[in-house]
């Protein structure tokens, strides 16, 4: 006869008591929600329930960038979204940056005030240096509001050769844009979470629900199922199976990290290609992501798997833009999933009663995610 294990009363009136609110999803939006919704109404009972044994998505998968939004993306953005909602995006993570900053010691999450930076190949459809120029002057006359900076971006095309970069015409700066460590800032917002009394349960995925009587009934992979008044849906990518109406839609991001660089001539963040790709010094290493806009179809996957095209594509890129002539190897290689949908704004709403989201970070989830977790608050309470 095989028996299933039952949880004891301990565990049921600790680990697995009845919540006020159950959030689903460990990374950067359900952490941050977590923190806010506590420091508002302390007496909250909380619980943070993730599928993996550590966020599983892109919050610990990302390259690590503190950035808003580099020239030419923001100027796509103007197209495709208009000004006032592009501003209003920009706004929404400049703020969440700075409240980063505001509740972490820079050492403690590995932050780096290094600055950001833009290569381009040509002017594009801004036609030549003078349109180039135009474009930073009147992006930087309405960025001024959130930056509080007179030139957000600039050319600084005289650090092409020092940097080493082939191919590149034009370079824009952004000494506004920063570095952290994604796993540290998880770690130190997993603390300051549990040091309020918010409850964490990993390895645990919620697999559906249905409200019985006055609260949720939370179906899980386990044999036993979670009770909530309150359920906040903050899986991302993976929001579509638990809320299949959402327009959310999975995107994969590749990264590669090589090895020491000996005398490697820059620091910072840096972007090509609308933000498509992006890369960082990680010390003496340089870590390089993205290339998805090579392969949209098959990027547009859950998988957290590698693939040829996109890690040839990238070692293309890395030797022939960014390293030309350096000796190196590379080291490790990874893949997280995003969150993206019909429009790059945020999805912070009310489902029913009972179930809420914050889902759709866009790629943009370390900047955004504290001014959503604010939403959050004022959303349930």
């Amino acid at each position: 006869m095989i028996t299933i294990p039952s949880l004891s009363i301990w565990e049921k009136e600790s680990w697995f008591a009845p919540a006020d609110i159950v959030i689903a999803g460990s990374g950067l939006v359900g952490l941050w929600s977590a923190y806010y919704l506590k420091k508002k109404h302390p007496s909250l009972r909380i619980t943070i329930v993730e599928r993996g044994i550590v966020p599983t998505g892109a919050s610990t998968r990302n390259a690590g960038f503190a950035c808003f939004g580099s020239l030419t993306e923001l100027l796509a953005d103007i197209d495709q979204m208009g000004e006032d909602k592009m501003l209003e995006l920009v706004s929404l993570r400049y703020r969440g940056l700075k409240k980063i900053r505001k509740t972490f010691r820079d050492a403690e999450i590995g932050y780096e005030q290094l600055g950001g930076f833009e290569l381009l190949a040509s002017a594009g459809k801004l036609g030549d240096c003078d349109g180039l120029r135009s474009a930073i002057d009147r992006l930087n006359h309405r960025l001024k509001k959130i930056t509080d900076e007179q030139k957000t971006f600039r050319l600084r095309d005289d650090k092409i050769a020092a940097f080493g970069f082939a191919g590149v015409q034009y370079l824009v700066e952004s000494r506004t844009e920063g570095q952290l460590h994604s796993g540290l800032l998880s770690q130190a917002l997993l603390r300051l979470v549990q040091s309020q009394g918010v409850t964490v349960l990993n390895n645990i995925e919620i697999t559906g629900f249905e409200k019985v009587g006055g609260h949720l009934l939370l179906q899980t992979n386990h044999c036993f199922p979670l009770t909530a008044s309150q359920l906040l849906v903050c899986t991302n990518a993976f929001a579509r199976q638990l809320l299949p109406q959402l327009d959310v839609i999975p995107a994969r991001g590749q990264v590669l990290v090589t090895s020491p660089i000996d005398g490697l001539p820059f620091k910072g963040t840096f972007h090509f290609d609308e933000g498509y790709y992006y890369f960082r010094n990680l010390g003496d290493r340089v870590l390089l992501g993205g290339a998805r806009n090579l392969a949209f179809e098959e990027e547009t996957t859950n998988e957290m798997t590698l693939t040829n095209t996109i890690q040839q594509e990238l070692e293309r890129f890395l030797r022939e833009v960014v390293l030309p002539g350096r000796h190196y190897t590379i080291d490790t290689r990874w893949a997280g999933v995003m969150g993206m949908g019909g429009e790059k704004m945020p999805i912070v709403r009310a489902v029913n009663d009972h179930v809420f989201c914050a889902v759709r970070m866009h790629g943009m989830g370390v900047a955004l995610a504290p001014v959503i977790g604010e939403q959050v608050t004022a959303l349930l309470t």
